[in-house]
């Protein structure tokens, strides 16, 4: 989503105003290019305003990238766990018709995998390339930066690695090993999922939840036929 330039001066703009638009602009730098290639003098420009304001208003590079990651981090984190909630307390409310036909179904009926992908979906939208600052591998390795960034991934990774044993354990597997390498698929496929996204502008929050919804429902379709309640029907869009 790209900010376009901007001819206004400082003057005159509210400091708040002019903060947002700073923090807006080099979210898309530092996520379009990383944070080595990422240009100040091009956020300036971006905004309208010169390099010694954005030192004035949010100090060096890495503390403009903190201010940026932060509120990213913050809302990934809140709108994944908040969607993990609402799985597991709705684990049955669609019945048998939903769960066979999770495209048709609202989305606490097409089991958490899709809410998770919908909440991160919504919480990007206006500012996809945020998602790569949570990952961003060239940081200082000692910077705050470096260390919140680790934080966040730690909490997501939490949050993923909890909700892939609880579908296995539901399905009666115990393996710690078939969880460690569920949660690296799962977290795989959701990067690459928002990868997708990304270069796909004209696609909506609730168009990319609809369109994975039918992948999974199809997904599902080829898995071989198993007991009901299975894991691989949960991960890949049934009831619960």
């Amino acid at each position: 989503m790209a900010t376009p330039p901007s001819r206004a001066g400082t003057k005159g703009v509210p400091r708040a105003r002019r903060e947002e638009q700073i923090l807006a602009a080099a979210t898309e730098e530092f996520g379009s290019r990383g944070y080595a290639a990422a240009s100040l003098p091009a956020v300036a420009a971006r905004v309208g305003v010169t390099k010694t304001l954005l030192h004035q208003y949010f100090g060096a590079k890495q503390d403009l990238y903190l201010a940026c990651l932060t509120p990213v981090g913050d809302r990934l984190v809140a709108v994944i766990r908040a969607a993990v909630a609402e799985g597991a307390a709705a684990p049955s409310a669609a019945g048998p018709s939903a769960a066979a036909s999770p495209a048709a179904a609202p989305p606490a009926a097409a089991g958490t995998p899709l809410l998770v992908l919908r909440a991160i979906f919504t919480a990007l939208e206006g500012r996809r390339e945020a998602w790569f600052l949570v990952y961003e591998t060239s940081l200082p390795p000692d910077s705050e930066a470096a260390r919140r960034a680790a934080e966040y991934r730690a909490a997501v990774n939490r949050l993923a690695a909890d909700g892939t044993a609880g579908l296995l354990a539901a399905a009666g597997h115990e393996d710690p090993l078939d969880a460690d390498a569920l949660n690296h698929v799962w977290q795989g496929l959701v990067a690459t999922l928002v990868r997708w996204w990304i270069k796909h502008p004209d696609q909506s929050p609730d168009a990319m939840a609809r369109r994975c919804a039918r992948l999974f429902a199809v997904a599902a379709a080829l898995a071989p036929a198993t007991a009901q309640g299975d894991v691989s029907g949960n991960l890949l869009g049934g009831a619960g």
